[in-house]
């Protein structure tokens, strides 16, 4: 969903904070599921009506992956908002371990070609493609060291673009909001991401990783709060480098697929009921006296 720049990060930040319910946070996360320093996002777009057939491509994919050694992991997420898509959520630890992985995936598609062929498949049903890389900021961000990935159900994403030489307005801004965080004990972290390429540049990516859905609390008095703590300076501040720096913004809803996902198994421990449930094997055909006519 498109929301206007003056409102956007504002906007954005109450609807998934309003409600400590939905909080993502752990006392001890998982130190293997924590925001990765390189995050590879791919959006796709498929033909009308091939929604459940590029999903059973993708279960495919994944299962053939589980014995394989594969170069990376991914999440795959559904949209909840926005034009129908999906978006995979590959973390990756430097731009060196991203360029192993595409050359080990072509390995990979050379030595397996049944998984090659299922790939070309899926590749059929995409209408567009919209790749970004981003390299995590850890100067920015409302405690991103408490997230743990394993644990979410779904994502938020806001997309922010900026006007060019604003990169400074828009550090300043959420380094503000962090500290509004702060004082009001929010308990929802968020990361930034600063896109190197897919977008046009200086451009940041917010993530929010949620554990539910639920009803939010009143976003008026939520919001007040926030501007209390921020102090009508601040709060004057933010607006202004909203209307002066922000080209555009989208935020964006995200669910999490495991069934389409790809994760390591110390990742997976983070909520093995979540990650790895039991698969029953498929019925077998009725033989000898227990077949019906």
């Amino acid at each position: 969903m498109k929301t206007k720049p003056f409102f956007a990060a504002i906007v954005f930040l109450s609807m998934v904070c309003a409600s400590n319910a939905s909080a993502q946070v752990d006392e001890s996360p998982n130190p293997t599921a924590e925001p990765p320093k390189v995050l590879l996002l791919v959006h796709q777009e498929f033909r009308f009506g091939k929604a459940g057939q590029r999903r059973k491509l993708e279960v495919a994919v994944s299962r053939a992956c589980e014995h394989l050694n594969v170069p990376n992991d991914w999440i795959d997420l559904e949209s909840i908002s926005g034009p129908p898509e999906a978006l995979f959520f590959d973390p990756f630890d430097s731009f060196d371990q991203v360029d192993t992985a595409f050359t080990g995936w072509g390995r990979i598609f050379a030595a397996h070609l049944e998984l090659a062929r299922i790939q070309q498949e899926i590749k059929a049903l995409v209408t567009s493609e919209r790749t970004i890389i981003a390299v995590r900021r850890d100067d920015l961000g409302y405690r991103p060291q408490s997230i743990d990935l394993s644990k979410a159900r779904f994502l938020r994403v806001l997309e922010v673009r900026l006007n060019p030489g604003h990169e400074s307005d828009f550090v300043e801004a959420f380094r503000i909001l962090s500290a509004a965080y702060e004082k009001i004990n929010a308990d929802t972290p968020w990361v930034v991401y600063q896109v190197d390429v897919g977008m046009p540049s200086p451009a940041f990516l917010v993530v929010v990783p949620l554990r539910a859905l639920k009803q939010n609390g009143d976003l008026l008095n939520w919001r007040k709060s926030l501007r209390e703590a921020e102090g009508e300076d601040s709060a004057h501040q933010t607006e202004q480098i909203a209307r002066e720096a922000y080209a555009s913004t989208e935020s964006n809803l995200y669910v999490i697929s495991p069934e389409t996902s790809h994760v390591s198994k110390d990742f997976a421990e983070g909520d093995p009921e979540f990650w790895s449930p039991k698969r029953f094997p498929a019925p077998k055909p009725p033989t000898g006296k227990d077949a019906k006519p």
